[in-house]
Parts: structure tokens; sequence; C-alpha cells
């Protein structure tokens, strides 16, 4: 997979090194020079290019017309925004990836930009502090679609109804609107099936439609 990435600051640099290691042809732009010739030092697999990727012409350069994946992993939300504009509506990049740096900007980042998937650092972090102390609530670890849907996480408290009633996923009967994505149990990942009854402190992992929390809570929450 032909994958470009904008930004070379450490974040920008560890996808690069990631995807490389997983044998993805990798393109990365930095407009620093000095930072450039240092990551191609670095990551001598790695194409990079000592070029701003806010530029159209720079975008072309890298052949971002071909490219199956951009992403916008700068320090700056402004320049993330740019990336992903250009690439989606100049270039038709299939899958636009934004970095979001602050979460006051995370309303931004959606299809009206050409984002595809925003990843939001501190919504992430903010989401694993409420995960320690939260049992029983809903916490959101992820908008998609823009906004449309939702990546959510539940620790079942001893008096949730699918706990308290030792009901199956069969017969909890969510709506199709609700799809559950895993059950981490004791640190391990635990792939859903029709037959799987749910343990207080398991963490539920789902994907919901924006406005379908209310039959994860019926499930989920006492």
């Amino acid at each position: 997979m032909k994958v470009i990435i904008g930004g070379g600051g450490s974040v920008g640099t560890a996808i690069a090194l990631d995807l490389l290691d997983r044998h993805h042809d990798v393109t990365l732009m930095e407009q620093n020079i000095n930072t450039a010739e240092r990551i191609r030092s670095m990551l001598p697999g790695v194409r990079v290019m000592a070029a701003d990727a806010c530029e159209y012409a720079n975008l072309a350069a890298a052949d971002l017309r071909d490219a199956d994946v951009i992403i916008a992993a700068t320090g700056d939300d402004e320049d993330n925004l740019v990336i992903s504009w250009l690439a989606k509506q100049e270039f038709g990049v299939p899958r636009v990836i934004a970095r979001i740096n602050n979460s006051r900007n995370e309303w931004l980042f959606g299809t009206s930009w050409g984002v595809d998937v925003a990843v939001s650092t501190p919504a992430l972090i903010t989401s694993l502090v409420d995960e320690a102390v939260e049992v029983g609530s809903i916490i959101n670890l992820m908008d998609l679609a823009d906004g449309k849907m939702r990546l959510i996480e539940i620790t079942l408290a001893s008096d949730a109804p699918a706990v308290a009633k030792s009901q199956t996923l069969d017969e909890l009967r969510l709506a199709d609107s609700v799809r559950i994505v895993a059950v981490v149990r004791n640190e391990q990942p635990l792939i859903p099936s029709s037959t799987m009854h749910f343990l207080e402190d398991d963490h539920v992992i789902l994907i919901t439609r924006g406005d379908a929390t209310q039959e994860c809570a019926n499930a989920f929450i006492a």
C-alpha cells in the first residue's frame, strides 16, 4: 500500500517506521530541511521529501494521486486540515487520516475538510483516564463518519442488566445500529459470539450509530 505522511515530527516518524516494518511504500514530507535529512538517515527505506505538505505542487511531486492513504500528522491542526482538504478534493485520495492536536478543534475534522478518520491524542488520553474511574458509563473512544458513528467502551458493573440477568449476546437482542467489536476480559481481547455471557468488569467495545447510545445503555448500564 502506498502511504504518504505529512509531518516529520515524532508522531510522523514513528508512524513511518511502523508502516515500513509492515512493508508498505512510505513517503514522508517534512518542510524543515535539517529534520528531513535526519529522518532520511534514520529511515533509509522511507522516501523523505524536504517539502511542505500544505503546498499543492509538493503533494503533486509526491505522486499523491497514486496514494492509497495520506496521514496528516503535523503538530498544527490548521496544517493538517489543509493537507486533508487538498488530498481529498484535489487528488482524490481514497483514505485521509488526520491528527488532532487540540481537542477543541475536533469538530472541524470531518468530511467537509476531507477527513475520513480523525485521531485525537488528547481525546484518547482523556478516554483512558475516564476508563480508569468510570465503571458503568459510556466512554467515547472515537467519532467516525463525521460523527454519524461512534466507537465506544463500557466497563460493566455487577448490576449491569447483561451481567445481572446472565444474558448471552444473542439474548440481548441489540438494535441493528449497535455492534459489539470486542470484549476485553482480564486484559485478554475476546471475539464476541452469540453464546457469550458477560461478566462484571468486562470492557465491551462497540461501534454504534451516533444516536444509538440509549440502546447500549439499556443493555449494559443499570
